[in-house]
């Protein structure tokens, strides 16, 4: 027997006995001081596999504000984040700091936007606050961005990555569907059903439309066995079956998006094409403005109907719908918000002690609160614009469009050369896509749910790349 083995069995068996022991006494609570100690020795002596680990927990995981109603702590997720980020800033600063290229322009252009979030914390109008979230959003950054080139080195590993995040959220699917099916698929209950593993149907839809693709992924990258086959096809209608009873209009939206993204990467339609039909969109947009703005007067479809094609049509009810109305007044309290401070914005995670004064009256919905306690912009970039300023949306967008830049030149370059480096790097294109298009109208990457898996992809880009130059012929 290797001795790492009789030194992980010898440890398993003392803080078995040290559990035995409390709880024999009625010593409850000292309990978990096993659990938090076979945590830590497995992060020191197997970090992949605690990393891995999170693919399974971040769907399953669960917020405690629910339950104690005093701050937000994703657990078992965020406990292990921080822990594996002063790890591995420990580890990264004994051994050097040689393995992450610092002078990489997608690493530059975050490293920008963190130093921004630091100084807009000094500017901010609830400093502790900004604080906090800055705290948050680096133990969600390290682990899943700059590590990741360190953890996921080879592609045993990255797919394990992928089958144990697809795996735990099939789980909460099945749970959904499962509870949803109790209230025969109602639209008011698809918005708690999937509770408690996600607050509400939108970030619930938005955590399935980013999944999607994996299956596929894992089963056109490598020959699989007919289980494996079969467990992937499954897996995929389970997703697909999760996603359309979400009844998040969003995630559809983003899913048709996505789509269009990869079939313009795919068949290598130019840029210049892109921008010409935009133009015209645009163009036609400004032309006939007054008539598509009485077409959408006219729609009176609210969301809360079940029929898939009346739901995607409520999407552009903007004169009913107080789900949609409630959103324009939060974009409008965001851009209100950077009017008054341009250029720091108020400070990251501020936008909900600062929006209510912002309400114009009529722009106030059923739904409005004059408290402002009603959540964040439903905005990925309106947020960053109100609380970080000019500089920190753009410091924002430019890491967005550089990760998507070097990910679609992954995908042009291991087309003909590695058929795994692409079929990956089009699933992530694919799963990327549908998150920042969601972005538009929701934002989650405060969250476990979204961070993990963006940030994760964003620097499996590092690893293809390294594969790709590494074995230029043949798939793997």
């Amino acid at each position: 027997m290797r001795a790492a083995s009789l030194k992980s069995i010898l440890l398993g068996g003392l803080l078995g006995l040290i559990s035995a022991y409390t709880f024999q006494f009625g010593w409850y609570l000292s309990c978990v001081l096993p659990l938090v100690l076979a945590v830590v020795y497995l992060s020191i002596y197997h970090t992949q596999g605690i990393f891995l680990a999170l693919a399974l927990f971040t769907p399953l995981s669960i917020n405690i504000e629910e339950y104690t109603e005093q701050f937000g702590l994703f657990l078992p997720t965020e406990p292990l984040l921080f822990g594996l980020m002063l790890l591995l800033l420990a580890n990264q600063l004994k051994t050097g700091l040689g393995k992450v290229d610092y002078k990489h322009p997608f690493v530059i252009t975050l490293l920008l936007y963190l130093a921004w979030l630091c100084i807009t914390s000094i500017t901010s109008s609830h400093p502790v606050v900004s604080l906090k979230a800055i705290l948050s959003k680096l133990w969600f950054i390290v682990p899943c961005f700059f590590f990741v080139p360190i953890l996921l080195t080879d592609w045993r590993a990255i797919r394990r990555f992928f089958w144990l995040f697809t795996l735990g959220t099939v789980l909460v699917i099945l749970y959904t569907v499962v509870h949803h099916a109790g209230f025969a698929f109602g639209e008011k209950e698809s918005h708690w059903v999937m509770s408690p593993f996600y607050k509400d149907h939108t970030i619930y839809g938005a955590a399935v439309a980013l999944v999607l693709p994996f299956p596929l992924v894992l089963y056109f990258s490598q020959r699989q066995s007919p289980l494996n086959t079969a467990v992937l096809m499954v897996f995929f209608l389970i997703i697909l079956t999760g996603l359309y009873f979400s009844y998040t209009r969003a995630a559809w939206l983003s899913v048709l998006g996505a789509l269009g993204v990869l079939l313009i990467v795919y068949f290598r339609i130019p840029f210049r094409w892109v921008m010409f039909v935009a133009a015209i969109g645009l163009f036609g947009f400004i032309k006939y403005g007054e008539k598509i703005q009485m077409e959408l007067s006219r729609n009176k479809v609210e969301h809360t109907t079940e029929a898939f094609d009346e739901r995607l049509k409520s999407a552009a009810n903007v004169t009913t719908d107080a789900s949609n109305l409630e959103r324009i007044n939060r974009w409008a309290c965001a851009i209100e918000m950077f009017k008054e401070r341009p250029f720091f914005g108020f400070g990251l995670g501020t936008y909900a002690f600062e929006y209510a004064p912002f309400q114009e009256p009529e722009n106030q919905t059923i739904i409005s609160t004059n408290f402002g306690d009603m959540g964040n912009a439903h905005s990925e970039y309106l947020s960053a614009l109100s609380e970080t300023g000019i500089l920190g949306l753009l410091f924002l967008l430019s890491f967005i469009g550089t990760g998507f830049y070097y990910l679609i030149r992954l995908i042009l370059d291991s087309r003909e050369v590695n058929k795994s480096v692409f079929v990956f790097s089009c699933g992530m294109l694919f799963s990327l896509s549908t998150y920042f298009i969601h972005a538009f109208l929701n934002n989650f990457l405060d969250t476990d749910k979204a961070a993990v898996p963006v940030f994760t992809m964003f620097a499996l880009t590092f690893v293809l790349q390294k594969f790709l130059l590494a074995q230029p012929k043949g798939g793997i």
